[in-house]
């Protein structure tokens, strides 16, 4: 059905639960793709002696370019782009075919939703020793969801034909930050209006443990560069493009923004508070510019 790309930087016991919830909580067959960077925890042997399907790379080589790699290997009409640190919930792939049967076409991206350290507080547990699978089947019909506007989240579906036009992630992003924005923009400018997440289609997520558990400060740091190469790249920022073409991203309490989900989206209105934001990309790009002459 689908081709599930999962890059994985020595995650071993985090990618184990991910394929095994793929495995038991899948209503139809997928191919499993895993990239692996490094692999020095037992990763490559794991892959290696379980027979799954993977790439490899010595070094760590950064989301965009692990699953471009990967990307090469997909025999399925549609990707599935993927973190090593999922639980995917039962039916997650059910509610995917549903929505694909109703758009009729294939200029869509769509998106679960991430419960845990994601757009829905659950606490299951925080790491793979804590996680608590039983508590969160038991209360899956009790997370309250909704289908959502203008997401760039993962897990995401896309076409395969979709993917290979755009080129796949882009790789002046890696290792990470701003890569799946900038990949909603080269959809958006590709005339997709089709961003929607899917309330019932959840995956527990244990939240960016590979960047967090190197670094605290990296999880920032990536998140400012990854903003300053996409400002670069389109002449406004991450939050812009979100807030005001998807309807999505932060609110100004750095809050997700979860709007229900009303359709195709139009063009952005270009109001008075548009105009005001603009301008302060302008100026962001402006001073970036001049910070690279000095």
């Amino acid at each position: 059905m689908f081709s599930i790309l999962i890059p994985s930087f020595n995650n071993l016991e985090y990618l184990k639960l991910c394929i095994d919830s793929i495995k038991k909580n899948s209503e139809f067959n997928h191919q499993i793709i895993i990239h692996i960077n490094e692999g020095t925890d037992g990763t490559l042997e794991y892959v290696t002696n379980n027979g799954y399907e993977f790439t490899y790379s010595k070094n760590n080589i950064g989301m965009p370019k692990a699953l471009n790699i990967s990307s090469k290997l997909a025999t399925n009409q549609y990707i599935l782009i993927s973190h090593d640190d999922f639980y995917y919930c039962p039916g997650w792939d059910l509610e995917f075919v549903n929505e694909i049967n109703k758009i009729k076409h294939n200029k869509f991206y769509l998106s679960g939703t991430m419960v845990g350290a994601g757009q829905v507080y659950f606490d299951a547990g925080e790491t793979y020793k804590t996680f608590n699978e039983k508590k969160l089947l038991e209360n899956l019909d009790k997370i309250k969801t909704h289908d959502f506007q203008g997401t760039t989240k993962c897990p995401g579906l896309i076409h395969i034909e979709i993917w290979n036009k755009l080129g796949g992630w882009s790789e002046e992003f890696s290792p990470t930050g701003g890569d799946d924005s900038d990949f909603a923009m080269k959809l958006w400018k590709s005339n997709i209006r089709i961003f929607k997440g899917l309330g019932k289609c959840l995956t527990y997520h244990f939240g960016s443990i590979t960047t967090r558990k190197k670094d605290k400060s990296l999880f920032t740091y990536l998140g400012s560069r990854g903003n300053k190469i996409f400002l670069k790249k389109w002449g406004i920022n991450i939050n812009f493009f979100e807030n005001f073409y998807l309807n999505a991203g932060l609110d100004k309490n750095k809050n997700f923004i979860f709007t229900k989900y009303d359709g195709p989206l139009g063009e952005p209105i270009k109001n008075l508070k548009y105009f005001k934001e603009l301008i302060k990309c302008k100026l962001q790009l402006f001073y970036l510019n001049l910070s690279k002459l000095n």
